[in-house]
């Protein structure tokens, strides 16, 4: 009988895993998790997807092709990963393009200041959050399965970079990748595109200064990087903007005259589509682009304000 109910468990132990995917989010065994939110389950406010299609008036030279030659043997669960969010009260969720729902995962609760709140936040191959806290400058990283927080090495404040937005794209092909940030010179720190090494948690400044503010990034699995943001302080117009990794140079740009980015923003790539999570009123709207037909259509909103989003570049990219 106890031989029965150990291997009952021990099943039960692996359908569960098997539920989060073989790249679940979850830390390794030489990480220690700390700052899990016991405050329950949050409130899913996703409002239904809606079906109205709009063009934009904006122009674009933005030559965008779905990844090809991606390397994806190390992403055995690939198909089925999504998008994960971060608000600015620290609820993280899942967000699944292809249905355009939420689903809230836990509020985290990571190891700072009281009032520290979150304002970026990207997601590496293994499907691990990397966010960025708007007070103190630090990073941390947290599961994106339990929401479990652990602070990393990073530095605040190097090289002047203060608050970035961030995004992951591989090295040629995989599976090596690199977190690339923007400075958001709009508040106070360097601008600019730098990379930080997950590792040593060392900041190296790619290209200093830009006209390009306020960006958030996202990569694809064929190595490219892309921004979405303004120009100047304010916008509308927004941009969707593919920056040379090497040099931090536009190599080409959509307009869209009618998004505003607000007071919170995201933005990820999943599927040969853009997911731009924008909040220009009191609610954030999540408005997709799709490169292949021009179209713009907003799929969900939410009334919670979404300031980060992550896509591991194992997930689909066509």
């Amino acid at each position: 009988m106890r031989r029965t109910f150990i291997a009952l468990r021990r099943a039960t132990f692996l359908l569960l895993v098997a539920a989060c995917g073989a790249r679940s989010g979850l830390f390794a065994e030489e990480d220690v998790a700390v700052g899990v939110s016991d405050g329950g389950a949050l409130a899913d406010v996703t409002q239904p997807a809606l079906d109205a299609t709009t063009f934009d008036d904006g122009g674009s030279t933005l030559d965008v092709r779905p990844p090809t030659d991606v390397f994806r043997a190390d992403c055995p669960d690939a198909d089925s990963l999504l998008v994960y969010t971060m608000t600015d009260t620290n609820e993280l969720q899942s967000f699944d393009p292809a249905t355009g729902q939420f689903r809230p995962i836990t509020r985290i609760a990571c190891p700072t200041s009281p009032g520290d709140t979150p304002f970026s936040m990207a997601v590496d191959r293994r499907g691990i959050a990397y966010v960025l806290f708007n007070q103190s400058h630090r990073l941390f990283r947290v599961s994106t399965a339990t929401g479990a927080c652990v602070a990393t090495s990073f530095a605040p404040n190097q090289q002047n970079f203060q608050l970035f937005g961030m995004g992951f794209a591989t090295n040629a092909g995989g599976p090596a990748e690199t977190l690339y940030v923007a400075g958001d010179s709009n508040r106070g720190g360097a601008g600019g595109l730098a990379s930080i090494d997950t590792t040593t948690f060392d900041l190296s400044v790619i290209s200093a200064g830009s006209t390009v503010t306020s960006s958030e990034l996202t990569g694809t699995g064929d190595g490219r990087l892309f921004g979405f943001y303004r120009k100047g302080t304010t916008s509308p117009p927004s941009f969707i903007g593919q920056l040379d990794t090497d040099t931090g140079a536009v190599l080409g740009e959509r307009r869209f005259a009618s998004i505003a980015q607000g007071t919170g923003w995201a933005f990820a790539y999943w599927g040969g589509d853009f997911y731009m999570f924008h909040a220009p009123n009191s609610q954030t709207l999540v408005t997709r682009w799709r490169p292949s037909d021009d179209t713009l259509v907003q799929v969900a909103s939410t009334s919670l304000k979404i300031v980060g989003a992550g896509v591991s570049t194992c997930a689909p990219q066509q």
